[in-house]
């Protein structure tokens, strides 16, 4: 974010009273049936499905008696941990959802550090600027152009944008690349821009991103290398697969919550900007469901497809998302409030490839 974009500013009063409403129904929701909010055993047996799936496959690996076609399944299986890993624990535990623990979040927020990121400069990309001001160009991160691929419609529309389409897949997968470069940047950008978020130790955190960064390429890299009777390129290009597998399964699920015809976009300008909507009203325009009967997808995305309810309650885990969406759904369409969402994850997918093509085409000016 440029420092000459200012944040803008939410109102303060609910005139519908809509979000007091539907927090008192939820808190009632939990009281009533005696939960906790947190993680139960649910999440606990599926962090270690999910760990067992990206370690197993890798110590099978590291036997050295599989063929290269068995070799290259068990990577797909890694890759695919890794993305649940990232969508299903990590997420939940850096927004103080997996349990009522600190030390416990701390812990599962860590497993950030298997796909190769920093839980803290995750936690205020994602948990202060994109969940406080979702799809606001300038200062949602998530929604910068990302080299070549037009992610609202306010960015610059270049010539090139119009094939964009089909070449932002092929893209989508360097997501989780990025995490072993861009942290260094954010280590120091947030701390001179984001000061009120970045309550860390410059040079603490910088040491510690550069040594988990380096044992992370130790174990993926080094570690088969000297095991393996493969040579390096081979091992690079394996590395490279399982990142690449993680980054688009975690992409395009993002970009279905937020990237679609039915959600809406909004940019930062050089002024102060005092709103209409409040927060919460924001949160519902600018996000979307997508499957929410998949029971496949529910459990494997973390929740992910009940993005209102998690841009609405963050530090609520995504194993209650499947109740209390009824709720939330019941409540918006109660005071008139847009619920967005898609049946399946193929409509969901379609209407982000439409978006895509809009974005290619069509260019916006802030008023």
């Amino acid at each position: 974010m440029a420092n000459t974009f200012q944040k803008p500013k939410f109102a303060k009063i609910d005139s519908a009273n809509f979000f007091p409403t539907l927090k008192k129904r939820i808190d009632s929701y939990f009281k009533d049936n005696s939960i906790a909010r947190q993680g139960n055993f649910e999440m606990l047996f599926k962090t270690i499905i999910l760990l067992t799936l990206y370690a197993v496959p890798f110590l099978l690996i590291l036997t050295n008696i599989f063929s290269t076609w068995a070799v290259i399944g068990l990577l797909s299986i890694i890759g695919f941990a890794k993305a649940g890993i990232g969508m299903a624990v990590m997420h939940d535990a850096n927004h103080g959802a997996y349990s009522n623990k600190s030390w416990v979040n701390n812990l599962f927020g860590s497993t950030l550090y298997l796909i190769g990121g920093s839980p803290t400069m995750w936690k205020i990309q994602h948990n202060v600027l994109h969940h406080t001001y979702t799809n606001v160009l300038h200062v949602d991160e998530d929604i910068e152009t990302k080299v070549i691929v037009r992610l609202s419609p306010y960015a610059p529309l270049k010539p090139i944008h119009k094939h964009q389409y089909w070449y932002a897949f092929l893209l989508y997968g360097l997501m989780t690349f990025s995490f072993l470069i861009k942290d260094f940047i954010k280590v120091f950008r947030y701390k001179r821009e984001q000061s009120g978020s970045a309550k860390y130790n410059t040079q603490a955190e910088l040491f510690t991103i550069l040594g988990t960064k380096i044992t992370y390429l130790f174990l993926a890299l080094v570690v088969p290398y000297l095991l393996l009777d493969v040579s390096f390129g081979w091992i690079f290009l394996s590395f490279m697969f399982v990142h690449y597998i993680t980054g688009m399964i975690l992409s395009v699920v993002f970009q279905l919550a937020h990237l679609v015809e039915i959600t809406e976009h909004h940019t930062a300008t050089e002024e102060s900007q005092d709103w209409e909507n409040t927060w919460a009203i924001h949160q519902l325009e600018t996000t979307a469901n997508f499957a929410r009967k998949n029971k496949f997808l529910n459990w494997y995305l973390g929740g992910l497809n009940y993005q209102v309810e998690h841009h609405l309650f963050p530090n609520i885990c995504h194993v209650h998302y499947g109740k209390i969406s009824d709720i939330v759904k019941e409540t918006a369409d109660e005071f008139g409030v847009v619920y967005n969402e898609y049946p399946t994850f193929t409509g969901a997918l379609a209407s982000h490839v439409r978006m895509l093509k809009l974005l290619g085409r069509t260019e916006m000016v802030a008023a």
